[in-house]
């Protein structure tokens, strides 16, 4: 599986749910397999929060010839998310291109599957056989069944939500309260300098809702990274998470993100999150994960509760949140069960 980034762009401005603008629209996206001739053997996947569109770097077990997400038979598109640093129109182009990355907009998840059309719209799709997303993928995907129903035919969403809990906007707040207090933030305008150590507390505030408590246990217990020191194997394990991120994202467009998922409502303007649940008239099939601490089980349960056509799977594992990148072959199996029943066979022309 291969594909090298591809950009879309366009100088029209393009207008936001709550009334900001971007004066022009950059889009970054990756895709594999082929478009057949009518455009409707697609399957979008969208991605989580500091994940690109190049899926292969994080779900390429999933991904490909042969597998559930079939390459040699659907074409297969992910397009980088408003915000992102990875391509897409966000505060890093802002800076990049003179403006002050502070003044970036506010954006929502319905802005960015709006956006997200625009590409579909250029690439010639006329239909989704499934729109296919985990945690903030998950937010996108049940956006896209409600603002587009005639061209999504299908749903999948993984260890997500009808709305972003009070739980998920706090742990949001103490991530964005690491970056902008760190000294080095500058309102914004830190220029090659991040935040390190904001953007990388962060992160670590994050890995702690992503996996659970019994993954922890199991993986450091309480182990010392050195017997003759304090400093304990699960401390040392988070600093290399929130290094590892410093070194491939950016601070402003954490900050951004973590509000865009912040917005996540269904309900918004739709008269209330079960109303608009019981719109979805497509096949959805909805994965929880057990052990998931950040959008726990039940959440996943009311989307099965009101979709009317939802399907409800449990991955069993203790990673956590994030099973759904690490447990693969639940993750394949679920999917292998909803494809064989709701993606009829579509061979590229």
């Amino acid at each position: 599986m291969s594909a090298e980034r591809q950009t879309w762009q366009s100088d029209e401005s393009f207008s936001l749910e709550y009334g900001g603008t971007l004066s022009s629209l950059q889009l970054a996206y990756h895709s594999w397999g082929s478009l057949n001739e009518s455009g409707d053997n697609v399957l979008l996947i969208t991605h989580a929060l500091t994940g690109s569109s190049n899926i292969k770097e994080w779900w390429a077990p999933v991904v490909g010839p042969g597998k559930p997400i079939d390459t040699d038979e659907f074409f297969v598109l992910c397009i980088n998310n408003l915000g992102s640093p990875y391509g897409s129109t966000s505060p890093l182009t802002y800076a990049e291109a003179g403006k002050n990355p502070a003044d970036f907009p506010q954006v929502t998840i319905r802005d960015t599957v709006h956006a997200h059309k625009l590409v579909l719209d250029a690439l010639g799709i006329t239909e989704l056989r499934s729109v296919i997303g985990g945690s903030m993928g998950g937010m996108l995907s049940l956006e896209w069944a409600l603002l587009y129903p005639d061209l999504v035919q299908s749903l999948v969403s993984i260890g997500s939500s009808a709305r972003h809990s009070a739980w998920c906007i706090g742990i949001s707040a103490l991530q964005r309260d690491a970056i902008t207090s760190d000294p080095l933030w500058k309102h914004g305008q830190y220029g090659d300098t991040q935040p390190s150590e904001g953007l990388a507390l962060a992160r670590k505030i994050a890995m702690t809702s992503y996996r659970s408590p019994a993954s922890f246990d199991t993986r450091f217990g309480r182990e010392l990274k050195n017997p003759e020191d304090s400093y304990y194997q699960v401390e040392s394990y988070l600093d290399y998470q929130g290094k590892k991120l410093v070194d491939r994202f950016d601070a402003n467009c954490y900050l951004v993100l973590t509000e865009i998922m912040d917005t996540h409502d269904v309900g918004r303007n739709r008269g209330g999150h079960i109303p608009a649940l019981r719109s979805i008239i497509q096949p959805s099939l909805i994965i929880g994960i057990d052990s998931d601490i950040l959008y726990p089980p039940e959440e996943q349960q009311e989307l099965d509760e009101h979709i009317l056509n939802g399907k409800y799977y449990e991955i069993n594992s203790e990673n956590g949140h994030d099973a759904f990148l690490i447990d693969f072959e639940q993750v394949k199996k679920a999917l292998e069960q909803f494809s064989k029943k709701y993606w009829s066979p579509v061979m590229a022309s």
